[in-house]
Parts: structure tokens; C-alpha cells; sequence
């Protein structure tokens, strides 16, 4: 096994899934993920996807996301919204609470660590 770990969807089956029932807010959101990287210690990394819709989230982890297509809204309590689209990064750090809505379906990179 080498140290270079190439993020991508090929070779790899998504994970598909939904937000949970109670934190849905609109829509019929579904989830494709394809986990490349799950290093001992918690740390997580890969490419995930979204359809249309809104949900409530909560992050105990930390987050760095690249949106390589779609458009989504995360807003945090309290919070203005942050409009996200091809090409922006962010850090979502533990504590966020907030919510995600895809308006065009959104495929971001990720690296989670717990």
C-alpha cells in the first residue's frame, strides 16, 4: 500500500443515503458517497453528492469541503447564508449547527476529522 491516496469516484461503490427523518426540512434529498480514504484515528476522506433539497446539520467533527459542482445554501443559526458553488472551500469546524440546501445538485471533496 503507497502513501498517495487519489480522491475519485472510480473503482469505488458509493455509499448511498438520505438525512435522517428528523432533520429533513424540504425535498427528498440523496446522498452518494465515495469514501477514498479511512485512516486509523478518524479521519475520512472522499467525494460526496447531493440532490435538491434541505436539511438540518450538526457537526461534532471538522470538516474542509471543495464544492466541485452544484449549488448549495449553508447557513448557520443565527447566521447569514453562505451560497457555495464550483470551486469554493470551506472549513465546517465542531459546534456548527445549522442547515444544507442543495438547489442544484452538489458534488463536493472532503476531508473529516474526527
Amino acid at each position: 500500500m503507497g502513501h498517495l491516496v487519489k480522491i475519485g469516484i472510480d473503482g469505488i461503490e458509493p455509499e448511498l443515503g438520505a438525512p435522517a427523518a428528523d432533520r429533513l426540512v424540504s425535498g427528498n434529498p440523496q446522498f452518494r458517497t465515495w469514501n477514498a480514504e479511512e485512516a486509523d484515528g478518524g479521519l475520512y476522506a472522499g467525494i460526496w453528492e447531493a440532490t435538491p433539497g434541505k436539511w438540518q446539520i450538526v457537526y461534532d467533527e471538522w470538516e474542509f469541503c471543495h464544492i466541485l459542482s452544484g449549488h448549495s445554501i449553508v447557513t448557520e443559526e443565527g447566521g447569514d447564508p453562505h451560497h457555495l458553488g464550483a470551486g469554493d472551500s470551506f472549513v465546517l469546524r465542531p459546534g456548527f449547527r445549522g442547515t444544507w440546501e442543495v438547489l442544484e445538485t452538489t458534488r463536493k471533496e472532503y476531508v473529516i476529522r474526527l
